[in-house]
């Protein structure tokens, strides 16, 4: 069995109907720039963090806590 970990900003955003396109204007960063994030192909910084949990009215905690799922 495999264990995986999930995007948590990902997860968020499909909770809350929310797009790519939406977070890079809020955050006045490129769409490529989220793209990445989504795909865990880079991290957002501290600072960015922040800015995210504030955008999306949510507990940074929440943000960067850890899940994982047995496929």
């Amino acid at each position: 069995m495999e264990v995986k970990k999930l995007n948590r900003l990902k997860v968020v955003m499909a909770e809350k109907d929310l797009s790519n396109i939406w977070l890079s204007e809020k955050l006045g960063v490129s769409q490529a720039t989220v793209s990445k994030w989504m795909t865990n192909f880079s991290q957002p910084n501290l600072e960015m963090l922040i800015k995210i949990s504030k955008v999306l009215n949510m507990d940074i905690n929440e943000l960067i806590r850890s899940e994982e799922v047995k496929i």
